[in-house]
């Protein structure tokens, strides 16, 4: 697969009919990843307002009963398919970043396109996540504000290497961290509205410019391009 190739939310993959030996476990984790992933499936194409359970029931191939031992309503289990792959992400990030050594504007740069390309290759997550998401309720807004956390971290952290770099930048300001992740998010959804999650990757450089410029100052942006 090439790094660009796109990866949608894959297809329900029904268990064995009949004796299979599998344990109630292995039976009840399979039946929760095919409803995850019908349910971003259906609502990246039709929305969240338009999905409904029996839509779930009958794309993810389970019974009723199945969907309500797993999941209280609708809503929850749209919100346990939007964070179920988000930890793989913060992985490929910190994998990624972990390249730079030192360097905190080149771990920026390999964070930044790793970031972006993982969302890139899944149009159909992002879909879900950036534009669905907030649209579902004040439990959907506090998940991805948790959600945030990890990145938050990852710029106070970012901004520290900055300053043993360079002694002589100021001290980072509070919210700059807050203004970074909500700005950067916002700007991804908006793109991922006009359906442009294909070329996502190709604003790199503007979105590490923005980050360097925010977390240094203004005369330590990145002028060129990181290639993604």
């Amino acid at each position: 697969m090439s790094r660009h190739e796109q990866k949608e939310v894959p297809a329900a993959r029904p268990l064995p009919r009949g004796r299979h030996g599998l344990s109630p476990d292995t039976v009840r984790a399979s039946q929760r990843d095919r409803l995850v992933e019908a349910m971003l499936r259906l609502v990246a194409r039709r929305g969240y307002a338009a999905t409904t359970v029996p839509d779930v029931i009958a794309a993810a191939r389970v019974s009723r009963n199945a969907f309500y031992a797993q999941f209280a309503d609708k809503e929850a289990c749209f919100l346990a398919g939007c964070e179920r792959d988000l930890p793989e992400m913060i992985d490929s990030i910190r994998a990624a970043a972990s390249g730079a050594g030192d360097r905190w504007r080149e771990a920026l740069r390999l964070g930044m396109a790793a970031y972006l390309r993982w969302w890139q290759e899944r149009p159909e997550y992002a879909q879900a996540y950036f534009v669905e998401l907030p649209r579902v309720g004040e439990r959907a807004v506090e998940q991805r504000d948790a959600a945030y956390r990890p990145f938050l971290d990852m710029l106070g952290a970012l901004a520290a290497r900055a300053r043993l770099e360079d002694p002589s930048l100021p001290p980072l300001r509070a919210a700059v961290p807050r203004l970074i992740v909500y700005g950067a998010t916002e700007f991804i959804a908006s793109e991922v509205r006009e359906g442009r999650v294909a070329t996502l990757t190709s604003w790199a450089g503007d979105l590490c410019h923005y980050t360097v410029t925010l977390l240094a100052g203004p005369d330590h942006g990145i002028a060129t391009t990181p290639s993604a």
